[in-house]
């Protein structure tokens, strides 16, 4: 079985106005005091008003979604105590006049110097899902042969259409922002695991990139973890959304290592034509179409069948298929997490929107 974990950023944010609020510390502090959360699991980020969670490896789907309830939990009730409210969103539904401050490492210090407003505009959050492999030449043929499906990903996860007050017009700005990074978005194809190591390592030594930490492909080989890190998904409303892109990226892991054991050629995609077809499902989300495999705009639930077709012997083989085939189907009926956001402000304005995103669903 292939293992699978998975890292959420949340926002800190006033409960009333919904403003960032740069409480990180204190809000760590406190999680670290309750018995459900270790130094481990709850970490810092690069903003004040942003902290992150971590589950630990996990083998079934099961296990994944009792420690995201249990972690959003642990950081939602700390936050509370300390005034203010972890909102689960893709971006900032608004910002105050003057940046949040930057978490004091080194690292994060060098960032702001090289790209301040790029860094003061980072109140973005993401989901990211590891899995494992067995060794980093196999991770390389399992990014070459899901990131014809990382669009498709990025629309299901779309849960940041607001930014300063208003509609942006897109269902992840998330992901517009993130691109601004000099190394952003799809992975190019590589022609082995000698090739994506010499790629990383030309951008390190030229300079223009400080560390392989800032590699922000929407696929990469982990540093840390001899995993795969899908990092193209906006974090979720709902843990058992975040289950079902957890599994649903597993899926594709394990059937993307059948397919290289069995010597079937893999769906290529050519990198400008990915880039846009990733533009165009941050645009869209699942309202529309999306781009298939061989690079063709389907409807989005075409595209979307096609997905659970491809991935379906490894979600049968893990015993995920009725689990993630279920959410998958409740997505397309009651629309994505962007979706949602527009229609609660809509409805009822900023005090829905709040209870929308701040929900602890593990008290509910």
């Amino acid at each position: 079985m292939i293992t699978v974990g998975v890292e959420e950023e949340y926002l800190l944010v006033d409960p009333d106005s919904l403003l960032p609020t740069p409480l990180v510390q204190e809000v760590r502090a406190t999680a670290r005091l309750a018995p459900i959360a270790d130094e481990q699991e709850v970490q810092d980020e690069l903003l004040q008003a942003q902290i992150e969670v971590a589950t630990p490896v996990c083998t079934a789907l099961e296990e994944v979604g009792g420690h995201l309830l249990r972690l959003r939990h642990a950081v939602a009730s700390a936050a509370q105590a300390n005034g203010c409210r972890i909102a689960i969103t893709a971006t900032a539904p608004v910002r105050g006049a003057l940046p949040v401050p930057i978490t004091g490492s080194a690292r994060y210090l060098k960032m702001r110097g090289e790209a301040r407003l790029l860094v003061d505009e980072q109140l973005i959050c993401g989901m990211h899902v590891h899995v494992g492999v067995p060794d980093r030449e196999t991770g390389v043929a399992v990014l070459n042969r899901l990131r014809v499906w990382l669009p498709t990903l990025l629309a299901l996860s779309a849960n940041g259409p607001l930014w300063d007050g208003r509609d942006t017009g897109f269902a992840s700005w998330r992901t517009i922002i993130f691109g601004r990074w000099p190394v952003s978005g799809p992975a190019p194809y590589f022609a082995g695991l000698a090739d994506y190591e010499a790629r990383a390592d030309a951008l390190l030594e030229s300079g223009l990139v400080p560390d392989r930490g800032q590699l922000y492909w929407h696929a990469r080989l982990s540093e840390r973890y001899p995993t795969v890190e899908v990092r193209c998904c906006d974090v979720q409303l709902e843990a058992d959304d975040a289950v079902m892109l957890a599994g649903v990226v597993r899926a594709l892991a394990a059937t993307a290592i059948a397919e290289e054991k069995a010597g079937a050629a893999p769906a290529l995609c050519r990198p400008e034509l990915l880039q846009a077809a990733t533009w165009h499902a941050a645009r869209h989300g699942m309202a529309g179409t999306l781009m298939d495999p061989q690079g063709r705009l389907r409807s989005s639930g075409d595209v979307l069948c096609m997905l659970l077709g491809h991935i379906a012997p490894a979600l049968e083989e893990s015993g995920d298929y009725r689990e993630v085939s279920s959410l998958l189907h409740r997505l397309l009926q009651r629309g994505t997490a962007a979706d949602r956001q527009r229609r609660a402000l809509a409805e009822a304005g900023l005090p829905a929107l709040a209870a929308l995103i701040t929900a602890d669903e593990s008290t509910g």
